[in-house]
């Protein structure tokens, strides 16, 4: 399915700041769309006749803009339409249940849009539609950015269950009839004013209507039950809203004084207020039609229960956090013991041995470090590895002159596979430092990290060094090397991946680690040995 993008790049000559502006307007058209009871068809004007249909209508094909093609002038007469956007009202009955975006129509074949277009106006004559069995209502709506003509938005309302319409039904298409009438004059979507909230309240939310002094002509029973739940004891109506809510939300701290100027009506504003143990979020969009500014509707949604679950997810967060946190700080406390019972130690080979215990927890304790530094179990795996690097570096011996480094990217990795990695990646540079480099001058000791992140999502990490190489008999599954057992029981058993050694290319040893990023791919439990 073709984007906006795709259509208004492929078949018009609208530039980047005009598809930027169709953007806008789709982003936010949803309030149109309810206010109306209708559907909505956003038809742009084609480029040229190449992309029409012999006869009857088709859809849009992908084709390469022609370069130094002159713009077509808002106004002028087009060889044809190509809808790029549509939306469906929440509010009633659709009146196209099928997908019209990229439909292409000659110039002719929808008479309204191109009145509208001609003629600069919004177009409401005609009777109602009958083609697809349902009356349907046509109106188009011009849309302009400025003085230029972009598009015309077709507005369909189904009449197969109209009846006489309420107060509520009435305030709505008067909403409506305003908000298309800014549309047609450039003044909606306001430039850099888009909503900003994670949703912003819906009509069907709450609508409260003010005149241009700020006061409520009417609210809506969602409205006003959201305000009875802040504390509202009297009707809305009449109400000066932007007082009546700074009085319920006083707190003793200064907020009166902005909440009556958010809320008056005069520009666009997104404000959330808190009272008598209720959230609400508030939407103001000013109506200014034919220059002057006329009221504005505002719309209200209680957020409460959401926003105590994100205060819920925020203290499980918190915690979970701070566990990490201490669980560092232990491991940090046992690596310090094990450190001090090293030194007393005068046998090197159980000196030698608490010292790779104590790198061991410490490749642990950095991850939870990160962990209790981030507000999920995702963790951006370069930093641990390059502390890990780090680690293993400072432990190698003065003569060898071994500065490990890495190259490629880990990536996020969740933490029950980022713990078992960073203890086999500290195994194998410790292993590397030890064994194949011994007594090298100037090795290099690499870490290439290569991620898929396609069907098969799988993290491939090399360990490269440039030493004595592998012996001739070498073997990891018959190997007594306590470390290797334990990189093989955590990429092998724990994270269901691979372990590969093999001779590197001019001199060396090379491990490669294969591990699959999806939790399906691993055991559940490491094989029985």
């Amino acid at each position: 399915m073709p984007t906006l993008t795709d259509l208004v790049r492929d078949h018009t000559d609208l530039n980047g700041t005009d598809l930027e502006w169709l953007h806008a307007l789709v982003s936010d058209w949803q309030l149109l769309a309810d206010l109306s009871f209708a559907d909505l068809l956003l038809w742009v004007p084609l480029r040229s006749a190449e992309a029409l249909p012999a006869e009857d209508e088709g859809r849009a094909r992908p084709r390469p803009a022609r370069a130094g093609q002159a713009p077509l002038p808002g106004g002028g007469s087009v060889p044809g339409w190509v809808a790029v956007a549509q939306m469906r009202p929440t509010t009633g009955p659709t009146a196209y249940p099928e997908d019209l975006v990229g439909k292409i129509v000659r110039s002719g074949r929808r008479g309204l849009i191109d009145v509208a277009w001609r003629e600069r106006r919004i177009v409401r004559e005609g009777d109602p539609e009958w083609g697809s069995g349902i009356p349907v209502r046509e109106e188009s709506i011009p849309v302009r950015r400025g003085a230029k003509l972009l598009g015309v938005i077709q507005r369909s309302t189904n009449l197969s269950s109209a009846r006489t319409p309420s107060r509520l039904e009435l305030t709505y298409l008067q909403s409506a009839s305003d908000l298309a009438q800014m549309i047609s004059e450039g003044r909606f979507p306001v430039p850099g004013e888009e909503p900003n909230l994670v949703r912003s309240p819906r009509v069907g939310d709450g609508l409260v209507r003010l005149d241009r002094t700020g006061r409520v002509t009417y609210a809506s029973p969602n409205a006003q039950s959201a305000y009875r739940r802040l504390g509202l004891q009297a009707d809305l109506v009449g109400e000066s809203l932007g007082e009546v809510t700074a009085e319920l939300c006083d707190t003793g701290e200064p907020l009166e004084e902005a909440l009556t100027a958010l809320l008056s009506g005069r520009a666009p504003r997104e404000v959330e207020v808190e009272s008598n143990g209720s959230i609400m979020q508030l939407r103001t969009i000013p109506l200014v039609v034919g220059g002057a500014r006329i009221g504005a509707v505002v719309l209200v949604r209680d957020v409460t229960e959401l926003r105590w679950r994100d205060r819920e997810l925020m203290t499980k967060d918190a915690t979970i956090r701070e566990i990490h946190h201490r669980v560092k700080n232990n491991l940090q406390t046992v690596a310090a013991l094990l450190r001090l019972q090293a030194r007393r130690l005068r046998i090197p080979e159980g000196r030698a041995a608490l010292d790779e215990a104590v790198r061991r927890v410490g490749s642990i304790a950095i991850v939870h470090e990160t962990l209790s530094l981030t507000p999920d179990e995702l963790i951006d795996f370069d930093d641990i590895a390059d502390r890990v690097i780090t680690m293993a570096g400072e432990v190698s011996t003065p003569e060898t002159r071994v500065v490990p480094k890495r190259s490629g990217s880990f990536g996020v990795l969740p933490a029950e596979i980022a713990t078992p990695l960073a203890m086999a990646l500290t195994e194998l540079l410790q292993n590397a430092l030890e064994h194949g480099l011994p007594d090298h001058r100037d090795g290099t000791l690499e870490v290439v990290a290569h991620r898929s992140d396609g069907d098969d999502r799988r993290l491939v990490a090399t360990v490269a060094d440039d030493g004595v190489g592998l012996p001739a008999d070498f073997d990891v599954e018959s190997s007594n090397s306590l470390g290797l057992q334990i990189v093989r029981t955590l990429i092998v058993g724990e994270l269901g991946g691979t372990l590969d050694f093999r001779p590197r290319s001019g001199g060396g040893t090379e491990v490669i680690v294969d591990v699959p990023l999806d939790h399906s791919n691993r055991p559940s439990a490491p094989p029985a040995r």
